[in-house]
């Protein structure tokens, strides 16, 4: 069964901090929750669907349920993916519309890492007892070296450059500058990006995405709901989702999830890469980006770094304008889930509701797209292709 027409985005919301001291994670999901409520014109009791993913604490969707007094909640799903979880929970929240199990589905994302100190992923995580742990921590991977091998992975079999990666924080940086929640505001060069200091060779400072706090979230609706709105709402019309493993050690490090998720969305959209007016990237370093680009068919394998170059993803300027509030790499990364913002930013320029200077003209067709887990790990892809209502 398609999913294509079958749901609606309704509401959203950002939370405008960026460091919450004064609040509980769970006061940021509620706060979020009752923003995309009123952005849609919606009230918590119509609410019969609710989505979370790991950040949300306690028993997740049971306890922010009760939190948030949700009482007519007839559907529920706490699907972790990482980064991708809100790009695929589109997905779960379309299809369990289009089976009857809920009419409007409430999704909300929320984390204080910045608040409690959380550094910039040189430390490993811990993922407890995940049957990895004992054979890959003893060698001390964290978040930002195993980015790096994938950099250097894709510079070794492609010649891909410093400075080609340096362009996606520049195109970044170009659009947060309008964005007034956005964490770094200033317009930086390729220069800028390279001699700032080495993270993880090659990965500078700038490659590197902030670390904030905060959340969003989403309303998605039947088309029902969605014709009785006094609200733009945007159509989903494709989804998929995949996993990426080791593959028993044999890996290659150049490619992601996307390579696979990208084309179901495609395909139930019945659209192609050359179709989309704006695309939101998951953009957690900057190889994060060049590699899902690839993967996505917005180019050619291993001509990625070309792709970028020379401001082809500004707004106004470059032919795929993406991550127009500056994304992860300059605006937001909450709980390192930055998938749902990546939602939210393509809801508004399909709305027409992007700053003026950013906005794409005559939008009508984007491109969301999370990352979960580690590019030089396992790792989870989710791609929602989204349209305009009359589309």
């Amino acid at each position: 069964m398609s999913i294509k027409g079958k749901a609606y985005i309704a509401g959203i919301y950002e939370h405008p901090t960026r460091k919450a001291e004064d609040k509980s994670v769970a006061q940021l999901h509620a706060e979020v929750a009752a923003g995309a409520l009123a952005d849609a014109g919606i009230s918590k009791d119509d609410v019969d669907g609710y989505f979370c993913a790991g950040d949300a604490p306690g028993l997740g969707p049971l306890s922010m349920i009760e939190y948030m007094g949700l009482q007519n909640v007839r559907h529920m799903d706490a699907t972790d993916v990482g980064g991708s979880s809100y790009v695929l929970h589109i997905g779960h929240a379309a299809a369990a519309i289009a089976m009857g199990k809920c009419n409007i589905a409430l999704v909300t994302l929320a984390g204080r890492p910045r608040a409690e100190g959380m550094e910039t992923g040189t430390k490993p995580r811990d993922y407890g007892a995940a049957p990895d742990v004992p054979f890959e921590f003893i060698y001390g991977p964290t978040v930002v070296n195993m980015y790096a091998m994938a950099a250097n992975r894709h510079m070794h079999e492609f010649g891909t450059t410093s400075e080609q990666l340096a362009w996606i924080k520049v195109a970044a940086s170009h659009h947060a500058q309008h964005n007034p929640h956005a964490m770094l505001r200033d317009v930086v060069t390729v220069e800028d990006v390279v001699s700032s200091p080495m993270i993880s060779d090659p990965l500078h400072r700038l490659d590197c995405c902030v670390i904030s706090d905060g959340g969003g979230a989403f309303i998605v609706v039947s088309p029902e709901v969605a014709k009785n709105l006094n609200r733009d709402c945007v159509k989903v019309i494709g989804h998929g989702e995949a996993p990426k493993n080791l593959n028993a050690g044999n890996v290659d490090l150049t490619f992601t999830g996307a390579r696979w998720s990208g084309p179901i969305a495609f395909e139930e959209a019945g659209v192609t890469p050359g179709d989309i007016d704006y695309a939101s990237i998951y953009d957690s370093f900057t190889i994060t980006v060049l590699e899902t680009l690839e993967d996505l068919g917005f180019c050619e394998v291993g001509q990625g770094g070309r792709f970028v170059s020379d401001g082809n993803l500004i707004s106004g300027q470059g032919k795929l304008p993406f991550n127009t509030d500056g994304g992860g790499l300059c605006s937001n990364h909450p709980i390192n889930r930055g998938g749902l913002t990546k939602v939210l930013e393509a809801v508004r320029q399909l709305r027409d509701e992007a700053h003026p200077a950013v906005q794409v003209k005559d939008c009508q067709i984007a491109l969301a797209h999370g990352t979960g887990g580690s590019l030089g790990t396992r790792m989870g892809s989710s791609t929602v292709i989204l349209g305009r209502a009359d589309a």
